[in-house]
């Protein structure tokens, strides 16, 4: 159960409104349409997380329009993933917002302190992954999760991933974002007592295959405990990190 349904209940149970406003907050529509979208004003109520916005194909005024929908629908903190630096700026202009250059995401709204049960490590293999390490960063971060970033630490200097050992052992979700081979989330796999999320990156020479080999590598990986997500999926695997990082909502509702 989602905090703001938890928080909805327990006002009616304290006699701060009537049964009758919270079945009316409820009946709320699912969705608002407005044309060219149809905006899930029922998200946060069903998965605990509220819609995010996908940037890429949308014109900055399709996005502008998005957040103006949920944000009149009571949605505090919006993020937009994908979103070019030409677009962030004219979104800019109807919204403020913060835009994470590296991660190509925009915020609007205040990002929630962290109440996951712990700390999501995000790696790289090296620096060209950033971008996509990145977006899985933001990702957590906005969802409420801390988070701990390991850049350029590639098995092609193992002593780099090893000087950070601490970091490994006590994250409760860790994220291993490389190319090439794909090699580090079978090292961090091999190392960690928490669910590992590997992301392959499109980061390569031409018989990386723009990702796949990496990809590859990581669905085929030893290691016990590891998944994977799609190529370059950063915020794929920063929403289910941060998932994995607050279970105990779960056990709480």
């Amino acid at each position: 159960m989602n905090d703001d349904t938890r928080q909805l209940l327990e006002n009616v149970r304290d006699g701060k409104i009537s049964v009758e406003e919270a079945v009316l907050k409820l009946k709320v529509k699912p969705f608002e349409d407005i044309g060219y979208a149809k905006v899930d004003t029922h998200r946060t109520l069903r998965q605990g997380a509220a819609e995010v916005i996908y940037g890429a194909g949308k014109t900055p005024e399709q996005i502008a329009g998005i957040a103006d929908a949920m944000l009149r629908n009571g949605q505090e903190t919006i993020l937009i993933t994908r979103l070019s630096d030409g677009s962030a700026q004219e979104v800019q202009k109807a919204h403020p917002l913060r835009y994470e250059k590296n991660a190509r995401c925009g915020i609007i709204g205040p990002v929630p302190e962290p109440d996951g049960i712990g700390k999501i490590v995000v790696a790289t293999g090296g620096t060209s992954d950033i971008p996509v390490a990145e977006e899985a960063a933001v990702t957590a971060s906005v969802l409420g999760s801390e988070v701990v970033r390991l850049y350029d630490v590639g098995v092609a200097g193992l002593h780099r991933t090893l000087s950070h050992l601490d970091d490994i052992m006590n994250a409760s979700v860790i994220i291993a974002v490389a190319g090439m081979e794909g090699a580090l989330t079978s090292v961090i796999g091999g190392l960690a007592d928490c669910p590992v999320i590997g992301v392959p990156t499109s980061v390569g020479y031409g018989a990386s295959f723009n990702g796949l080999s990496a990809l590859l590598a990581m669905l085929n990986s030893c290691a016990s405990g590891v998944s994977v997500v799609n190529i370059d999926n950063g915020f794929g695997a920063g929403f289910l990190a941060d998932r994995i990082n607050h279970m105990n909502r779960k056990r709480e509702g």
